[in-house]
């Protein structure tokens, strides 16, 4: 089996409500979503997606995946899909870097290859646990009242798991820690998500104000250097993101003992394929795990799920998920949709779900 055409669509894909990031730092109400499609010519065709969250949060954004593709595709033309490694190292050879714009095509391959053997990526991968996993909300507000708000919308939807943006103000920060806790429901998980929005004193002072709630932090720093820095100064534990990048990355933290918990994003880490090598050094090390999309719709969502298939069931605490986030469903009717709070995994051989055509518009690119 070769691959002999890729076709690239852009979507933008508007958010229900405007997203605040980090207790107002950035705004957010539209995500640039890359799709693609690989043909094959055995007539099996794949699908993969790109949706960075917006052009400020990290370095990646949407016109970057498009050029990256566009570098990648003549050295990826011609490879077996299935044999994911080759097409990865390809990639690799072609564009040192930029993993965000290998996710897509990482993932349109991993899909073939499971229809080629007839079964679901997870199982593919080896893992395949049918156990619901919970998915995380994302409350970006910037008060106590609407954080409140934004936390009973999900309730509404089942949700028992919630991502709550926090950063930037320690009195504030503080209080609606504190506020959450009080209304925190049993059986909830909470983790209080920073996004690098505190310096070094502003992490220890509301991590050691809020010690005796025993709450989960994440990305209480900008860098790797700034969560070790204070990692022997506070007792919370802590999940990292958005420096968990690349495998090296993972592993001083699993090393150094800088986190409790992974924040897996697999556009950020290039794909399934470079994830996998994440979770195999936390489960060696006893390291939690958080799996998420960066953003994107029920076609990245799915991709987190079936990664997080493949963990065991008490070592993942949730599936991050954007598709109750955006207005527009590029997949009507397809793929896992939140059940009481929970994503089910597909038993469609590969991702299963595939995106309608009609409603990404003409393709902006196509290689052959």
């Amino acid at each position: 089996m070769k691959i002999t055409a890729i076709t690239v669509f852009h979507r933008d894909l508007p958010l229900e409500h405007p997203y605040w990031l980090s207790g107002g730092r950035l705004k957010f109400e539209v995500l640039d979503a890359t799709f693609v499609k690989i043909e094959t010519d055995a007539g099996i065709t794949g699908w993969g997606e790109g949706t960075p969250w917006g052009h400020t949060y990290v370095p990646a954004h949407g016109p970057g995946i498009r050029a990256g593709i566009e570098t990648m595709a003549p050295f990826v033309i011609g490879l077996d899909p299935r044999r994911v490694l080759d097409v990865e190292r390809a990639m690799d050879l072609a564009l040192p870097g930029h993993l965000y714009a290998k996710s897509p095509i990482d993932m349109a391959c991993w899909d073939i290859a499971g229809q080629a053997a007839g079964v679901p990526i997870a199982d593919l991968m080896g893992g395949g646990s049918r156990t619901p996993r919970p998915i995380a909300s994302s409350v970006g507000a910037k008060t106590v009242e609407e954080t409140r708000a934004v936390i009973d919308r999900y309730r509404q939807r089942g949700y028992i798991a919630h991502s709550v943006k926090i950063g930037g103000d320690v009195d504030r920060d503080i209080a609606r820690i504190r506020d959450v806790e009080d209304i925190r429901k049993p059986g909830e998980i909470v983790l209080y998500d920073v996004n690098r929005g505190w310096t070094r004193q502003q992490a220890l002072r509301v991590m050691s104000a809020t010690e005796d709630l025993n709450v989960m932090f994440e990305q209480p720093g900008e860098t790797l250097d700034d969560i070790a820095a204070i990692s022997q100064k506070h007792a919370g534990p802590v999940s990292v993101d958005e420096s968990l990048v690349t495998l090296q990355d993972a592993a001083r933290i699993a090393r150094d003992g800088i986190a409790e918990i992974f924040g897996i994003k697999l556009n950020r880490v290039g794909g399934l394929t470079k994830a996998a090598r994440m979770r195999d050094v936390a489960l060696a090390h006893g390291i939690d795990m958080f799996v998420m999309a960066t953003g994107g719709s029920v076609l990245a969502d799915t991709e987190a799920l079936h990664l997080a298939a493949t963990i065991p069931d008490h070592n993942c605490h949730a599936v991050w998920a954007c598709q109750d986030m955006i207005t527009l469903d590029i997949a009507p009717g397809q793929g896992p949709r939140n059940v009481d709070g929970h994503l089910h995994l597909p038993e469609t051989p590969g991702l299963g779900v595939h995106p309608d055509e009609n409603l990404l518009g003409d393709p902006i690119a196509r290689y052959t």
